[in-house]
């Protein structure tokens, strides 16, 4: 097959008329060729978009280029649904179908819950539409999806579980509307085939078309499009950095391993078509990449979380072995200015471009010469001039002479030894001084601190200010430093309102969210606030699509356990990416652990004590090696014991507790609802798994809050 010499990819949407600003959540074309995205257009409308793709395939078209264009909504429906809406099983039958029907006006307004609640009724039972912004309108299409059987059509397609994208071409309404982007996108894209002659991939053979339109999935790079987030700032348009990442990728792809990604579609897809680049997400990931070659950090598995055949309880040393064996670093890389290098993880090992001092120097104010002394007094000649730091002498210091030198300066020619200027009498011509003086005394030797391309930070380092200072000091301007890692923080329940909010009966204020955002900050990763999910698995799978898009890692308080309302754990078992730790320590002994779209995410109790513990103990230190900076142990100090305690055996037990006159001291309370005792404390003592009988004096392991930071 030969290349495409042009990548087109679209970011469609089925909102409204944007503002003339280039925004978020509208359309975003982005262009490629040879390798390089040359440009991303921001279209205001569907008909502003459709006018400006069929001007540039006419373009191309004239000027003989190949053009593979990739489109981000569903090109087909689950298997049947085509036949039980047209009586065929043609996909462009639906195309057409829906192209007669859809009415779009300029200003975004559209009539597609009218369509998609012709096509329910289609159906003897509810759905499979689902999701609308009013709950009373439109009664063929159910609000919610519960309640939906999915019985003669499946909910996904075999493509949407492939690629692991959540979403479904049936969800009209509520975060990811997916299946009203497929609505106001279908009619677009059977205009332009018949228009342009375009080949559809998979639905037919494209090997000769000089136009071809594919589907394809933004999520496939996810990791790519963070770490250019990440670098990129707040004020970047994430669909126009997917557009550029996504069109740079499929350009930069050999024109043999894009064949073999065409020819990946199975049988199945020539009804409900498939996602390009499914199963290849690693090396899609790695050309999308802003630098070819540069580092970027593989994905976890789903399964990285899950526990040895056998394993119930877990003692804590066993599940940090777990957690430290099987993750690893998750953000990308960049260039900065020592300037904003401060706290950042360094990606690579950095070595000293010059060495330390480069020079021979004076370490003293004094006079320099040639040779040792032998002991009696000394007259030495001056020679004129001086070597100050930054101004070296011109010239050669004669034997049997000396020399004015100043702290830092280089060594003049032939000046090996300084003297200090306490130890000298001179009359500005002369100086005379008593010996013995040892050859070399008061001086420095070149790359005495450092030479030259030796290693003076290693790769995992946190940035320090005395780091910027050997860094520049080896002539280094800048660091390369893993992209900051997004930690995303998530409530979940009804009972939770926000502090200030009126609170009703039976309901308590956030307290994890506010806790775990600053602790977040003051561990040293950026904190993103991901708000609270009701008890409602819809509203909480929006959320957790919503964070995987934004987050390197997401935490969680509440739902973690296996009740009726307990929808986080329920969620990522149906992702098939759940584990649920039942760890050997008190608080805390639930622990869910998962992935949710490629994203690592700590479902921790609902109780603050018990959400705390989990976080610093064990979320602490997997975080720090996801974020580039290795596994770090707390720093903890053996201190007697101001207080009496028998434990039984079998957990590992966390007391809040503080020092004070030498001794730890522990919170008078052991209730983990006792949230006045986190704030009272500065720190835990660490109990072992064993029983133990503690009494005043006895040594305690004390573990302060500050050694959990980076």
């Amino acid at each position: 097959m030969s290349r495409f010499e042009t990548i087109l990819a679209v970011d469609w949407s089925a909102a409204k008329r944007r503002s003339q600003r280039p925004s978020k959540d509208a359309i975003w074309l982005g262009v490629a060729r040879s390798g390089t995205s040359e440009q991303q257009i921001y279209c205001r409308s569907r008909q502003e978009a459709e006018t400006r793709i069929s001007s540039f395939l006419e373009q191309e078209e004239a000027a003989g280029r190949r053009v593979l264009a990739a489109f981000d909504f569903p090109f087909g429906y689950p298997r049947g649904f085509a036949r039980r809406i047209t009586g065929s099983d043609d996909p462009f039958a639906l195309w057409q179908w829906l192209e007669e029907r859809i009415e779009d006006a300029e200003d975004g307004s559209n009539n597609r819950f009218e369509v998609a609640s012709a096509m329910n009724r289609q159906f003897a039972d509810a759905g499979p539409f689902w999701g609308k912004p009013e709950e009373k309108a439109w009664p063929d299409i159910p609000y919610r999806k519960t309640g939906i059987a999915y019985e003669d059509v499946a909910e996904r397609r075999s493509a949407d579980l492939a690629a692991k994208a959540a979403s479904s071409c049936f969800q009209l309404f509520f975060n990811p509307t997916v299946g009203s982007q497929t609505l106001m996108g279908l009619p677009v894209l059977q205009r332009l085939r018949l228009r342009h002659n375009a080949a559809v991939w998979p639905f037919e053979k494209v090997e000769d078309a000089q136009i071809v339109f594919a589907e394809i999935w933004p999520g496939l790079i996810e990791p790519a499009v963070k770490s250019a987030m990440a670098a990129a700032g707040p004020e970047e348009i994430r669909d126009r950095v997917q557009m550029r990442l996504l069109s740079q990728a499929l350009s930069r792809l050999p024109a043999e391993e894009l064949a073999a990604m065409l020819a990946a579609a199975p049988e199945g897809a020539r009804e409900e078509a498939w996602i390009l680049g499914t199963g290849y997400e690693d090396r899609l990931n790695a050309l999308a990449s802003d630098e070819q070659g540069g580092l970027t950090p593989p994905p976890l598995s789903n399964d990285c979380f899950a526990l040895p055949a056998g394993v119930d309880w877990t003692p804590v040393d066993d599940a940090l072995a777990l957690l430290r064996d099987r993750l690893g670093p998750v953000t990308g890389a960049e260039t900065v200015p020592l300037a904003n290098a401060l706290g950042r993880v360094l990606a690579e090992e950095a070595a000293a471009k010059r060495s330390n001092p480069p020079l021979p120097n004076t370490a003293v104010d004094g006079y320099g010469f040639a040779g040792g002394r032998a002991e009696g007094p000394h007259v030495l000649p001056l020679v004129q001039g001086r070597a100050a730091a930054g101004v070296p002498f011109d010239g050669t210091v004669p034997a049997g002479s000396a020399i004015r030198v100043l702290t830092g300066a280089a060594l003049p020619e032939g000046v090996d030894t300084v003297i200090l200027e306490e130890d000298v009498n001179t009359d500005g011509n002369r100086i005379a001084f008593n010996g013995p003086l040892k050859q070399g005394a008061n001086t420095r030797k070149a790359g005495e601190d450092v030479c030259a391309d030796e290693v003076i930070l290693p790769a995992g380092r946190v940035i320090t200010p005395a780091d910027l200072a050997l860094a520049s000091a080896t002539g280094l301007a800048e660091l390369t430093v893993r992209l900051p890692l997004r930690v995303g923080v998530l409530s979940t329940g009804d009972e939770l309102v926000e502090a200030g909010e009126p609170a009703g009966k039976g309901q308590i204020f956030d307290a994890n969210r506010p806790m775990l955002l600053a602790l977040i900050r003051q561990l040293g990763f950026v904190p993103v606030d991901l708000g609270k999910a009701a008890d409602d698995r819809e509203a909480l799978r929006a959320h957790l699509d919503g964070a995987a898009a934004q987050t390197d890692v997401i935490l969680t308080s509440g739902g973690a356990s296996a009740g009726d309302e307990d929808h986080m754990s329920a969620l990522l078992r149906e992702a098939g990416a759940m584990q649920e730790w039942r760890i050997a320590l008190k608080p805390g002994r639930p622990l869910a652990l998962g992935m949710w779209q490629g994203t690592p995410v700590f479902g921790l109790p609902g109780n603050p004590v018990a959400a705390l513990v989990c976080t610093l103990i064990f979320a602490r230190p997997a975080m720090g090696l996801m974020a580039g900076a290795g596994w770090q142990e707390p720093q903890a100090f053996d201190v007697p014991a101001g207080f009496e305690k028998r434990k039984k055996p079998g957990r590992r037990e966390y007391l809040r507790a503080r020092v004070r006159d030498g001794r730890a001291e522990v919170f008078k309370s052991e209730g983990s609802g006792r949230i006045s005792g986190l704030s009272w404390a500065e720190g835990l003592v660490e109990l072992g798994d064993g029983a133990a009988e503690i009494k005043p004096g006895d040594p305690v392991r004390f573990i302060p809050y500050g050694s959990f930071a980076m």
